[in-house]
């Protein structure tokens, strides 16, 4: 679809009325016509009147079968950095950045010098600590290998590749060293629970479903934080918004304390750990 000056408004217009099922439709529209126009959103928005490019209908077709907006546009911005994202790797949420706004408040004039994350995807969480504290190094450990391609090739474009080390694993099995602070976000959806066909159809299994409850790969985890976090340290671990007791149960459990914090929406998100 091509035409002349200013047909871009209504190409954008009538993408988003093609993705009712998106609560950010126009927004969706506008990164796609950026993509593909070659240019960031915001010099879209400032310069809105320009030819609808070769490419833009394609990529609406693609957001209209559901797929991650993020899938398409290859990227994702999460906290202070842009990531790469593809089929393969959990898409990063807004909501996971409530994790390290409580390693901040945890580490509050001073800096973690080790970070586990565990679960780390395209390098979510990991390379968001690191951008927070530059004198800080990291492990990031995933199962799966699309998701640490991304790691990899994320840390050397934000220049982390001396301090970041990906490694494929089964959670923390076979890491002895104790961390300042370990970060996870584990998958904790019920295996029968229904999820937008733009999750369920498109972003890993592996990363979102955790058994019948949504507590198994917690129940996996929180036994190994004891020997993870050194003195003075702390795990932030993402949960369900209505898993914070029985996580919290588990982590008591291990002789372990929890402090829970919520996301902007006001719903439980994470649990700060320490000994």
């Amino acid at each position: 679809m091509t035409g002349a000056p200013g047909d871009a408004r209504a190409a954008i217009a009538a993408a988003a009325a093609r993705f009712d099922f998106s609560p950010t439709a126009r927004l969706d529209a506008e990164l796609l016509m950026a993509q593909a126009l070659g240019i960031d959103r915001n010099a879209l928005l400032l310069d809105p009147d320009r030819p609808v490019p070769p490419g833009f209908a394609a990529l609406v077709d693609r957001r209209a079968a559901q797929e991650p907006i993020a899938y398409i546009t290859g990227t994702r911005g999460f906290w202070t950095i842009d990531l790469a994202v593809g089929p393969g790797a959990l898409v990063p949420r807004a909501d996971s950045e409530t994790l390290i706004v409580a390693a901040t408040d945890h580490f509050a004039g001073r800096s973690p010098a080790r970070i586990l994350d565990l679960g780390t995807g395209p390098g979510t969480l990991l390379l968001a600590a690191l951008a927070e504290w530059p004198g800080a190094s990291g492990i990031g450990v995933d199962r799966s290998g699309e998701a640490l391609a991304y790691a990899r090739a994320n840390a050397a474009a934000l220049g982390m590749a001396d301090r970041a080390v990906f490694v494929a694993g089964d959670w923390a099995t076979g890491i002895a060293a104790r961390f300042d602070l370990v970060l996870a976000n584990p998958p904790y959806i019920a295996t029968d629970e229904a999820l937008p066909d733009e999750v369920a159809r498109h972003e890993p299994a592996g990363a979102l479903f955790a058994g019948a409850d949504g507590l198994d790969d917690y129940r996996r985890i929180v036994p190994g934080l004891p020997r993870l976090i050194a003195p003075g340290g702390a795990a932030v671990i993402e949960i369900g918004h209505r898993q914070a007791a029985a996580v919290t149960a588990m982590i008591e459990g291990a002789g372990l304390t929890a402090a829970l914090h919520r996301d902007l929406g006001g719903r439980d998100r994470c649990l700060v750990v320490t000994a």
